[in-house]
């Protein structure tokens, strides 16, 4: 079976095939970074993450780009606020977005341009629409997409014009953090806040710029100053960095509408074929509903590392299928690490025996069929739990042949999914310091417990029991085992 994704548009799955052969281009909405991000955020570029390295597993070159909107309306107005700069506090955020990624393992996207950094495209773009009628401009700075000149509007998301809200201009469509079509139905029309516009559909491609504004949020246009509408940053980029049509356009579910539609539509007005597919991650829920700032159940990156691994919140996110909503509960993340226990337990018990190993050798047919059959990685761990069981048994009946093999097998599964359990033991990119420090570290162990070998030959239980008491209280437990005594940090432990 060749690979297979489901496409969020003609709400089918089908074959995947590159517009190029062996080159896959990918645009993935990132962050807008006007407040810290929360898991919801994590879960897709969790999501997306796992694309990449599936399809570059599959012998894929993937230009991959991210973008950042470093520009909207609540980064002007939480910067007031807080009487920051609206660049600086822009900045500050994006940085939280690098270190939460980080943290997860997540691949550094090929490009991640941020849309200030773009404004000469969109201004090209603009002018494109403008000039073949498909937008107009009313008044110093306020150029609109005009969507009843585009009979397409709609079918990314199956709607009717005639069905849709309107649009309105103030709501924070670009954090990710509101279901907008909801949002933009309870606000009513817009219109009467948006002079000269000529239908309650039209959406800004180019916003004038308010009173309360900086000077520095603006620039100059045939049009008047002003600066990007948040749909058209996201065509100018997409087109910059991967042509007129590409392979994959992704986001999150809530970004269906208005954002995706809006792109698609402005971008095939100006003549681009754009993305040829469409992919959309679920939300994380809590009690059933979406986790946003808005519903005030939102669960900060920084505030679930700092009670727990970054591995284990990856295995979290990762192991429900993305198109699933992820029910997040005070289980979800003590079941993970339990799971997390047993697939690191093993892996560090196998590398004992018999090396690490290499992750480029074929993996296993079931597991490449799953995750062929659009990213199923709930049937994919069933099989790395499989070859986890087999290779327990393994170990226990000594057949280290056996052993190498389900090690290879399931490292390199857990790779595809971000999850290898060496890779984390060494600390990513800086892995040959923290495998350094790992080496100095059983050094010193290893000498405490050849005292407590000969405590326990001498039948000095007290002396042995000391021993082993100072180093549970370092942080090492000590398991007896019939080939001898071995250790492992205390958050190892297989559960």
């Amino acid at each position: 079976m060749s690979l297979h994704l489901f496409d969020s548009a003609t709400r089918t799955t089908t074959p995947f095939v590159s517009l190029r052969d062996g080159e896959v281009g990918l645009y993935v909405c990132g962050a807008t970074v006007q407040s810290s991000p929360h898991i919801g955020h994590l879960r897709t570029a969790v999501a997306f993450d796992v694309l990449v390295r599936w399809l570059r597993r599959s012998g894929y070159r993937v230009t991959l780009v991210r973008n950042v909107t470093d520009i909207d309306d609540k980064i002007l107005a939480k910067s007031a606020a807080a009487g920051e700069p609206w660049w600086a506090w822009a900045m500050a955020h994006e940085r939280e977005f690098t270190r939460a990624h980080d943290a997860l393992g997540i691949l550094e996207p090929t490009y991640e341009p941020r849309a200030t950094g773009h404004v000469t495209e969109m201004v090209e773009l603009m002018a494109e629409l403008v000039a073949s009628g498909h937008a107009y401009s009313t008044g110093t700075g306020d150029v609109w997409f005009d969507v009843r000149s585009f009979p397409e509007y709609g079918v990314l998301t199956n709607q009717r014009p005639e069905d849709l809200p309107p649009a309105d201009e103030d709501l924070p469509q670009a954090t990710g953090d509101d279901d907008a079509n909801a949002a933009a139905a309870a606000a009513g029309t817009a219109a009467a806040d948006s002079a000269g516009k000529r239908d309650p559909l039209d959406f800004a491609l180019w916003k004038a710029p308010k009173p309360s504004d900086p000077a520095t949020a603006s620039w100059p246009t045939p049009f008047g100053r002003g600066r990007p509408g948040w749909h058209l940053e996201c065509s100018a980029m997409a087109q910059r960095y991967l042509g007129e049509e590409f392979d994959i356009h992704g986001g999150g579910l809530d970004l269906r509408f208005p954002h995706h539609e809006n792109e698609q539509a402005q971008s095939r007005a100006a003549g681009h074929a754009f993305a040829r597919r469409w992919m959309h991650s679920a939300w994380v829920t809590q009690g059933g509903a979406k986790m946003s700032k808005s519903l005030g159940n939102s669960l900060l990156a920084a505030t679930v590392l700092a009670h727990t691994r970054p591995v284990v919140l990856r295995y979290a996110l990762t192991a429900v299928h993305y198109r699933s909503m992820l029910e997040y509960t005070p289980a979800t993340l003590e079941e993970a690490e339990a799971t997390w226990a047993r697939l690191s337990g093993f892996v560090r018990r196998a590398v004992e025996r018999v090396g690490a190993g290499a992750l480029d050798g074929p993996l296993p047919a079931e597991f490449v069929a799953a995750m062929d059959d659009d990213l199923n990685v709930s049937a994919g761990l069933a099989v790395v739990h499989e070859r986890l069981r087999a290779g327990n048994t393994a170990l226990a009946d000594g057949d280290l042949p056996e052993v190498a093999e389900q090690l290879a097998a399931v490292r390199g599964m857990l790779d595809v999914l971000g999850l290898d359990p060496v890779a984390w033991e060494t600390g990513g990119s800086d892995g040959a310091q923290t495998r350094a420090a790992l080496d100095a570290l059983d050094v010193l162990v290893q000498a405490e417990l050849e005292v407590r070998a000969q405590a326990r030959t001498a039948r000095d239980w007290a002396r042995a029991d000391a021993v082993r008491d100072r180093l549970a209280a370092a942080g090492v437990a000590v398991q007896d085992s019939p080939t001898g005594a071995r250790w492992s940090l205390v958050h190892d432990q297989e559960d």
